[in-house]
């Protein structure tokens, strides 16, 4: 599908377990194109559990599969949550699909035992 230019993908992250947003969590943004899986970039999150620019747009967006790579196991040790070693989760991966250049928001929700992502707006 060609690129109009109007689609962006954005995340943010919240930690549940101590109800504020996770700041400083490393996200990796993957394409995935049958079993090739590309690196296209790496970010932290802000103090407000953002990034501080969309993950994509513009001319950087294509519709296809993506994979966002949440570094959660690290973010939850530094923020003072008791981990067992190893941790239950330490890098949670979400693969999606964005079929049509419009708005992608993909949330994580986390604590150190459970996790949820849905389409966000």
């Amino acid at each position: 599908m060609s690129n109009n230019g109007s689609g962006r993908l954005t995340t943010h992250v919240l930690d549940t377990a101590s109800g504020k947003p996770a700041a400083g969590l490393s996200i990796d943004l993957y394409r995935v194109e049958g079993e090739v899986r590309s690196h296209l970039k790496s970010v932290k999150t802000n103090s407000d559990g953002r990034c501080d620019a969309p993950l994509l747009q513009g001319d950087e967006f294509r519709t296809g599969e993506y994979e966002l790579v949440f570094r959660a196991g690290d973010y939850l040790a530094r923020s003072g949550h008791i981990l067992p070693k190893p941790a239950f989760l330490d890098v949670v991966p979400i693969r999606f699909g964005m079929a049509e250049h419009s708005h992608y928001h993909v949330p994580l929700l986390i604590s150190p035992y459970g996790y949820s992502t849905y389409r966000g707006s």
